[in-house]
Formats: structure tokens, C-alpha cells, sequence
């Protein structure tokens, strides 16, 4: 019986700080807040990588999006933000990069390594086709 209630009891304890986190901050405009919002949805989370900074739950994005509201706050453009940005983490910040000599791997990577695969599996399909076969005795 008490080691039920001492259960329920540190149960209770830990579940505690699932409750206690603060609610997301919003701008009061809600102008403000839109343009906030279509900025994180172009920014891309450096810890999830595949996720914009709206969608991720990262505690680096959650602190991007504290930046970009208080930047926004403070009169800045959307292009200010994104090249504050992006001079503090570099284009692999940004969801579409420029295609640039530095980004030219970012853009065409995944079709060269998609290219790549295709050529190593037709010369393996082309050599296996050309093998005699083997004949039982």
C-alpha cells in the first residue's frame, strides 16, 4: 500500500514539469505575429534539419523564434532577420538556400547521388546478364 501511494507520488512529481512549460510567445499585433510566423515556416531548424523552425518542438528552434520575434519587434525587416540570420548559421539555415557555389551540393546532391545508385545498379544488372550461367552436371 505505500509503495502504491509512493509511486503515484513521484508520478505526479514528474508529470509536474510536462505542465510547467511556458506557453509559446506571441507577438500582440497580430500583423506582427503573421509575418513572425511566415518567417520561421522559411527557416529551417538546425537541430531537426528537415523541419522549419515552425513546426520544430527543438529547444534551439524555440529559442529562433524568441530571436525572430524580438527582431521583428524591434522594426526589422524579414530580409534583416534572414541575413542576421544567416551571417550567425549560414545559408543552411534558410529552406530554399541561393544556389550559389557553396550551395551547388545542397541543390543537386540528392539528384547525383540518386543518378549515381541508378549507374551502379545497371552496371551490376548489365554484368550479371553477360555471366554464363551455371550448368548442373
Amino acid at each position: 500500500m505505500i509503495r502504491f501511494g509512493t509511486l503515484c507520488a513521484v508520478l505526479l512529481l514528474s508529470l509536474q514539469t510536462a505542465f510547467a512549460a511556458p506557453p509559446p510567445e506571441r507577438l500582440a499585433d497580430p500583423a506582427l505575429e503573421a509575418r513572425a510566423v511566415s518567417l520561421q515556416k522559411e527557416l529551417r531548424c538546425l537541430v531537426c534539419q528537415g523541419q522549419s523552425l515552425d513546426e520544430s518542438g527543438a529547444p534551439l528552434a524555440a529559442d529562433l523564434r524568441r530571436l525572430i520575434r524580438q527582431h521583428i519587434a524591434a522594426g526589422e525587416s524579414d530580409e534583416q532577420v534572414k541575413r542576421y540570420l544567416v551571417a550567425r548559421y549560414g545559408d543552411f539555415i534558410l529552406m530554399k538556400p541561393p544556389l550559389e557555389r557553396d550551395t551547388l551540393f545542397l541543390w543537386f546532391g540528392p539528384a547525383l547521388v540518386l543518378l549515381f545508385g541508378a549507374g551502379v545498379a545497371t552496371i551490376v544488372i548489365y554484368r550479371a546478364s553477360k555471366r554464363p550461367e551455371a550448368r548442373p552436371r
